[in-house]
């Protein structure tokens, strides 16, 4: 009896300590910090031009959130497995011709379309797995010729032309129509965003509740030590990036209906965006360690800079200067935080 009592006082003893160390935590401080970056910036330019805050340029930024954000989405379960996936752009692309080719080239119903996009995804998400589990392939090179090969598929298959969806009817509703609009007409807000959303929540869920989520973690601290357990390491790296690129798919549909169109030289350069909006998010790059709500935020702080920066009418080529930056600093910040673990 008094060692019960005892090990309870020392259990209530223990959880302060154990509730501090979540909320000081490097992950959940890297969340903090990218949130209040993002506060900041929507003050910055707020005061700095009166057009940031107007309605049509708000709804621009969650549009542009939608499509970064959800190939963030992607690149999330792929680095926190200690992997990489340079093929997220130009894989969204192709995803988007084919799209095309099945509603605009064949005339099918637009189901048929979106489960076209979404599958040619995920194969070609299997396909990186594939090569990077089975051949040993390292995950950059890997999916940096994934990438090369996914963009000239897209000029090849589209005939370097782009692919109208004019005579698709409906199509656009997907991602520019409002679904919240029509309930609250003074709240627009399109539909991409609420996939965004909806896509953040269920992969959250599988990230921390299922098995795959779990090996998706074990995977990124020990891969050595799951293999030696005899947990089939390859299998559940293959699906890790088949998944990643089945919500690139997603992305693909959306800058589709986005644009009304499939453009094949597009993509290209997203990839860069996403995986800086991981980085600032807190998911480590060397794996591990990492949360879709710490994705979202930094998918909206690239997507307000790049915004704010246009209103402000910064150069192109100073835009992508600071976008390097940013890489460059979320990637030195990761290796500072890693040093404190």
């Amino acid at each position: 009896m008094t060692l019960r009592s005892d090990t309870s006082v020392l259990a209530n003893k223990e959880r302060p300590s154990g509730l501090k160390s979540r909320l000081f935590a490097p992950a959940t401080v890297q969340k903090m910090l990218a949130f209040v970056s993002l506060i900041l910036l929507l003050v910055f330019f707020s005061f700095a031009s009166p057009a940031f805050m107007q309605v049509d340029n708000m709804l621009g930024i969650l549009q542009a959130t939608a499509v970064n954000g959800v190939l963030a989405i992607a690149c999330t379960f792929v680095i926190v497995t200690g992997g990489i996936d340079l093929s997220v752009g130009t894989l969204m692309t192709f995803t988007a011709v084919i799209c095309g080719v099945f509603l605009t080239y064949w005339h099918l119903p637009m189901w048929t379309g979106v489960l076209a996009a979404i599958g040619t995804g995920a194969l070609c998400g299997v396909v990186s797995g594939t090569l990077t589990a089975k051949m040993k392939i390292p995950p950059f090179i890997a999916t940096l010729g994934m990438m090369m090969l996914l963009k000239g598929l897209s000029l090849v298959v589209s005939s370097d032309q782009p692919i109208y969806f004019n005579d698709t009817e409906n199509f656009y509703r997907i991602s520019q129509d409002s679904l919240i609009g029509y309930l609250v007409p003074s709240l627009p807000i399109p539909n991409a965003v609420l996939i965004l959303f909806a896509l953040a929540i269920l992969s959250s869920v599988i990230l921390n509740r299922t098995a795959l989520g779990r090996y998706t973690f074990a995977l990124g601290s020990n891969e050595e030590a799951v293999r030696l357990s005899g947990v089939n390491v390859d299998r559940w790296k293959i699906a890790i990036y088949g998944l990643g690129g089945a919500i690139c798919g997603v992305a693909g549909l959306l800058i589709a209906s986005r644009l009304n169109s499939a453009q094949p030289a597009l993509g290209q350069g997203y990839e860069l965006e996403a995986i800086a909006a991981v980085v600032i998010g807190g998911t480590s790059l060397s794996g591990g360690a990492g949360t879709i709500l710490g994705t979202i935020i930094g998918a909206f702080i690239m997507s307000v800079l790049t915004n704010g920066l246009r209103i402000l009418s910064v150069a192109q080529e100073w835009q992508i200067v600071v976008t390097g930056l940013i890489i460059i600093l979320a990637v030195y910040a990761d290796i500072l935080r890693r040093k404190k673990l």
